[in-house]
């Protein structure tokens, strides 16, 4: 198929995914990395990450993570195509689903992308969680009780019932936002919380009831606007930690039997949105029941799994975004299976959160890696070239503070 796609996001592991999903159908593949800048804080680190090692991609392109007007300048510029033909792009990163949905209007006749409608700043305004949790609320999908508290400036005016222990977040997306995620015991800890995010400006908390998690979960699937694909139930058996804390690094992907209702209000729940395109729910069982945790309106960092059992998602998303149809294509797991991310898992070892032999039976006993591929190899040499080159430099770093 002589078709190209832009694959743009931070997470090397993510944008692989996609890279391999749709090369399967002969896609033209370019990559936008979203990166940050070198020690010198001038210049951009262009240096090569794992997943520009596929043998799949044709040319890449390197943005600060968090401009849009620069990222808007490579797509117009570089990305888009010259012979009448849209390229497609797949987002992989909340900024630049961001980015994409807020300039719809300037970007729509050069390119296809995820969309409510086609109305410019309709994603964003799905990515407010507490819109999502009233909608949820009304499909039947249990949440947790939360309140908003608005924060003008470093002012605010703390509710008085609210339930502790709570658990804070950002109520809509914004750069760096995890910072924004803490347990609160009492009501001191949640002032001293707020009062330390420093900054001026406008931020909105969610501040929730504070749930204990039995096992957390997740969907990845496509819409249409008119049909809801959710291929399988992803189990995160363990998050990476350090800078990556809350993306699965070890879990397990299994058919949705056993799920079904779940299933089926969460379809309801994407259709009411109108979203079309790549999605992933999070959800998680406490005390017995399910919670709905957030949708996001990209592809899941998990995504992958699904792609490595036959369930090819971003190739659904192409083909319906090009009037292809896709019924004869696989659409549920018949099997589970076991998955680790190779990035996190090395990211846990190299920050000492797992020793070495732990490392090596996850990587020998699972079923699914991320990076480590037969056919395209070259990423995960790459990878390796890499984890032996921070691990010398350790050493080095390491014999000259004897010195």
């Amino acid at each position: 198929m002589n078709q190209r796609v832009v694959v743009i996001g931070q997470s090397y592991t993510t944008r692989l995914c996609v890279i391999r999903s749709v090369a399967q159908i002969g896609c033209e593949v370019y990559v936008i990395v979203m990166t940050g800048y070198n020690k010198d804080g001038k210049t951009l680190n262009t240096q090569k990450p794992i997943d520009c090692y596929s043998k799949y991609v044709k040319k890449i392109f390197f943005c600060p993570s968090n401009d849009g007007n620069y990222l808007l300048d490579i797509l117009l510029s570089q990305c888009s195509n010259d012979n009448n033909q849209k390229s497609i792009i797949i987002s992989v990163g909340d900024f630049v689903t961001t980015i994409i949905d807020q300039n719809l209007n300037l970007l729509k006749d050069h390119f296809l992308f995820s969309n409510i409608n086609y109305q410019q700043g309709a994603i964003v305004k799905w990515m407010n969680k507490e819109l999502q949790k009233n909608l949820a609320q009304r499909i039947g999908l249990n949440i947790a009780n939360s309140i908003s508290l608005e924060i003008k400036d470093g002012y605010y005016s703390l509710p008085v019932d609210i339930s502790y222990p709570c658990f804070t977040k950002a109520r809509t997306y914004l750069p760096g936002c995890k910072h924004t995620l803490k347990r609160c015991d009492n009501e001191f800890e949640l002032n001293d919380f707020i009062r330390n995010l420093g900054g001026r400006g406008e931020l909105t908390l969610l501040i929730e009831d504070y749930k204990e998690i039995e096992t957390e979960y997740a969907v990845v699937g496509f819409s249409d606007g008119i049909n809801v694909i959710i291929p399988g139930i992803i189990q995160i058996e363990a998050l990476a930690h350090g800078s990556h804390f809350g993306v699965a690094c070890r879990g397990k992907v299994m058919p949705i039997i056993g799920f079904e209702d779940l299933i089926s209000k969460f379809e309801k729940f994407v259709l009411n949105v109108g979203y079309v395109g790549l999605f992933d729910i999070d959800f998680y069982r406490s005390d017995g029941k399910f919670y709905f945790g957030e949708l996001n309106l990209r592809l899941g960092g998990s995504g992958y799994a699904i792609t490595k059992m036959g369930v090819n998602l971003p190739v659904m998303f192409v083909k319906s975004l090009l009037g292809i149809p896709i019924d004869d294509m696989l659409k549920t797991i018949k099997k589970s299976a076991t998955f680790v991310n190779e990035r996190m898992l090395f990211g846990d070892w190299q920050g000492g959160y797992i020793s070495t032999r732990k490392c090596y039976k996850y990587l020998r006993d699972t079923d699914i890696n991320f990076v480590n591929d037969k056919i395209d190899t070259r990423p995960q040499k790459a990878l390796y070239r890499a984890l032996i080159s921070d691990f010398i430099w350790k050493i080095v770093k390491r014999i000259k503070g004897r010195i």
